[in-house]
Formats: C-alpha cells, sequence, structure tokens
C-alpha cells in the first residue's frame, strides 16, 4: 500500500477542487438547497459530465473511465468539501450494480453522460429498527414499498432489491417527499406495483455496499477537513481578552483532537478504498471499519466545530450548519455506524 498519491491521483485532486470552486461555489450550492426542487442543479450535472466525473468509475466499454475507487474516494473527499447537493454517489452505486450485472452498457453510458439519473430503492421500513416487507418480483412486475430511495423524484429510474433479485423500474413512478434533515439530500417514498426487467441476483447488493461504505466515507472525510480549515481560519480573527481565541491552549487541543480524528479517518478511508481496488482479503472488514470510524469522528468535528464558534455556530446564516446536516445524514445513510461496527465485527470474525 503506498501512502502517497500519485501525479495522476494528485492533478485528479487539484483539478477537481478548482472545479468544484468555479462551478460550484457556496452561495450557489445554498441557493440550490433552498430552493430547487430537483435537489441539484441540472447544468451543474451536465458539467460533471463533461468532465468525466459521472462515468469516473464507470468500465470503458460504456463510455466512462474506468478507475478504480481510490480516485472514486478522492472526488467524494473533494465533493464533501464543496457540500454538493446531488444524487453523484447514489449514481455512481447505482453504475457499480449495473456494471456487477452486466448487459446493461446503453444505461451505463447514459448515466456517465448525464442523460439519466438511476438510483437505489433499498430501504423497506419506514421506521428505523421494523423489519419491513420485502418487494417482490412476481410476472414481470415489482410490488412493494420503498422508503428514504434517495433522490426519487429526480430519478429516472429505480434499482429495486427484491427477495428474487434487483430489478430495475423505469419511470412514471409515484413519490412521496420526505422531510429531511439534510436539504441537499432528497429521499422518497415509492410505492410499486410497475413492470420491471430483472437486472441480476441479490448477490449484487454485496460490492455495492462496499463502494457506499467508502464513498460516504471519503465525504464525511472532506467534510471534517472543511470545518477543520474554518475553524482555524476563526480561531485566528475572533478575540477574546485582547488575543485571538485560536492563541488559548485548550482551544489548540480541541483543535488538536479534530486534526487527529480527521487524519485517522483520512487512513481508514483510503486503506479501505485500496483493498477494495486490491480485491485484498480484508476489504470488507477495511470499508465497514472506515464507514463506522467516519460516523464518530464526523461527529465529534462538527460539535467542536460548532461550539468553537460561540453563539454563531448555531445560526441559519453560517454555512457551518449545512456541514452539520450532511454529515448527520450521511452517518445514518449508507450503514449506520452501529451497522456498520456490526459488519465489521462479523468480517473479523466474532
Amino acid at each position: 500500500m503506498k501512502f502517497e498519491l500519485s501525479d495522476d491521483q494528485a492533478l485528479l485532486r487539484s483539478s477537481t477542487r478548482d472545479f468544484l470552486a468555479r462551478a460550484c461555489p457556496f452561495e450557489a450550492s445554498r441557493r440550490t438547497m433552498e430552493h430547487d426542487p430537483c435537489g441539484y442543479d441540472p447544468a451543474l450535472w451536465q458539467g460533471l459530465a463533461e468532465m468525466g466525473y459521472l462515468g469516473l468509475t464507470v468500465p470503458a466499454r460504456a463510455g466512462g473511465q474506468g478507475l478504480g475507487t481510490i480516485e472514486l474516494a478522492i472526488v467524494l473527499e473533494e465533493m464533501g468539501r464543496a457540500c454538493l447537493p446531488g444524487p453523484y454517489l447514489d449514481v455512481v452505486l447505482a453504475a457499480t450494480l449495473l456494471a456487477a450485472a452486466g448487459g446493461q452498457d446503453a444505461l451505463l453510458a447514459d448515466l456517465a453522460a448525464g442523460k439519466a439519473v438511476v438510483t437505489i430503492a433499498r430501504e423497506e421500513a419506514a421506521f428505523a429498527g421494523s423489519p419491513g416487507v420485502p418487494a417482490r418480483f412476481e410476472g414481470g412486475r415489482v410490488r412493494g414499498t420503498k422508503y428514504f430511495v434517495p433522490f426519487a423524484a429526480a430519478a429516472d429510474g429505480l434499482l429495486v432489491p427484491t427477495r428474487d433479485g434487483v430489478c430495475l423500474v423505469q419511470k412514471p413512478f409515484a413519490v412521496t417527499a420526505l422531510a429531511t434533515l439534510d436539504p441537499g439530500q432528497r429521499f422518497g417514498e415509492v410505492r410499486l406495483d410497475h413492470a420491471a426487467t430483472l437486472v441480476g441476483p441479490p448477490g449484487l447488493l454485496e460490492r455495492v455496499d462496499l463502494v457506499a461504505a467508502v464513498g460516504a466515507g471519503a465525504m464525511l472525510l472532506g467534510i471534517m477537513a472543511r470545518l477543520l480549515e474554518m475553524t482555524i481560519a476563526y480561531g485566528q480573527t475572533r478575540q477574546a481578552f485582547r488575543r485571538p481565541i485560536g492563541a488559548f491552549q485548550a482551544l489548540q487541543h480541541r483543535l488538536a483532537d479534530m486534526l487527529l480524528k480527521t487524519e485517522s479517518t483520512r487512513s481508514a478511508v483510503y486503506r479501505a478504498a485500496w483493498c477494495l481496488d486490491t480485491s485484498d482479503a480484508d476489504a470488507a472488514l477495511a470499508c465497514a471499519a472506515a464507514k463506522a470510524y467516519a460516523g464518530d469522528a464526523s461527529r465529534l468535528v462538527c460539535g467542536e466545530a460548532i461550539q468553537m464558534h460561540g453563539g454563531i455556530g448555531f445560526t441559519w446564516e453560517l454555512d457551518l450548519h449545512f456541514y452539520f446536516k450532511r454529515a448527520k445524514t450521511l452517518e445514518q445513510h449508507y450503514g449506520s455506524t452501529e451497522s456498520q461496527l456490526e459488519r465489521a465485527l462479523a468480517a473479523a470474525g466474532y
């Protein structure tokens, strides 16, 4: 395992950060999150397609770049830093499933070109802890209800796991919007009784779960890195007792804890990405551990950032609260911290 990015990977990081700074400054993201009914900017989505980000991990045979999980983690870390609204990770996960299924190159090409949005409708329960009723695929139709479907209202199609396999359902389908903490992440409830195409067996979700854990962990890493920068900058300008508050040792210790959590998350996320790309035997353990650690670490970093900003840290006007809401959503989505800890224990043989 290498502990430094290659020249190409470093260039990908810098070019992604530059692109997002130009195409998606935080003011634009904030307007999208607060006012756009789709939850993302279609013009920016096409820009992501033109720059090759939507096809980053799509196989070359389907018009993508065919890059690995490390490159995906690099891009998602930068998107976390930018608090980018939209279904990017969800579309990547759908593409991961379709690529594993095979025979879906035309749809993969549409995803890479930004011509279609497909997400995975997975959750069966309306409330945490409820087992739900698995969807059914019978007679060429999918029947059941899916909850917390990411960007369901904006999706052209849904990949629906059922007891019999994963099915593709094309719109139209009715969506009931669900209230969410993060305005940049939209979820809906979908009741299905629709014609569908069987894409592949339920086992296709195993790879998707691992990529999802790394991807969400990378976005949490980007959020933590950005909040650390914001808090350091605030500590250098905010005065108390005629001194910058960052000069006080107690606050320096808290900043050091934030840095430790951020860099430890970086190590966990990129090790997990490397394990996936090399088919390492510890991939399942590394991915679950990375997501679980990132969830816990982000909770501390976000909380410290808000507290060290003082009263302004809780205000609507400060951008910080958008990052806090995104982190809380990511902590629970793509496998909650508790479920990832259970997966890590199972992968370790306990």
